[in-house]
């Protein structure tokens, strides 16, 4: 790994580290998603504590910081690789922000930010998976979880080079998700539509 590919994976880990759905909640008036709802700092927490086109900020924001850094790297020659570290290190950004004492979110949309310049068929295909499991069974972390992972077989389908790094990210969007994963098996998960019926 070359040494500008080092220096770019960390601009990729500080940019990560930006966590819109704190500053964006700040912005639009709405409760720290850290102490409100879920206690995660993320769009669907965002949106669960009330604030649509806030949440809808935050996600097309999150997404952007994992999808830019990977873009500007195919211009900048890196090798695959080094293109998926740079993938990694922007969730790791986004999980552990150097700027919020390292408690960030889940990593559900820099992932899918990061992951979907490899191919467009790797994008639709991790959205169509993501989609499928939320809408049958209303569980967000499910669909996460479930599509984390798919992924590393639909990328070992259209880009097989970008398996590994890939695969990577997804062990930590699973990692990330294992308190969820805990209330899952033990029923204790509460649906999207649940949430938004007691209010």
């Amino acid at each position: 790994m070359s040494l500008f590919a080092v220096f770019y994976m960390i601009f990729a880990y500080l940019i990560g580290s930006i966590s819109s759905a704190i500053l964006i909640s700040r912005l639009a008036g709405l409760p720290d998603p850290r102490t409100a709802g879920s206690g995660n700092p993320g769009a669907t927490n965002v949106l669960r504590n009330g604030g649509k086109w806030a949440a809808l900020a935050v996600l097309l924001f999150d997404m952007l910081k994992g999808m830019l850094p990977v873009w500007a790297g195919y211009y900048l020659n890196l090798t695959q690789f080094e293109l998926g570290m740079v993938a990694l290190a922007a969730c790791l950004g986004h999980c552990f922000p150097l700027y919020f004492g390292f408690k960030g979110g889940k990593g559900v949309a820099t992932a899918f930010g990061a992951i979907a310049p490899i191919a467009w068929g790797v994008a639709a295909s991790m959205f169509g998976t993501w989609l499928l499991v939320f809408l049958v069974s209303g569980y967000s972390s499910l669909s996460a979880v479930l599509t984390a992972l798919l992924v590393p077989l639909y990328v070992y389908l259209f880009k097989p080079e970008f398996t590994f790094p890939v695969a990577l990210v997804c062990c930590l969007l699973i990692y990330r998700h294992h308190e969820n994963i805990q209330r899952l098996w033990r029923g204790q998960e509460d649906k999207m539509w649940s949430k938004f019926k007691r209010k």
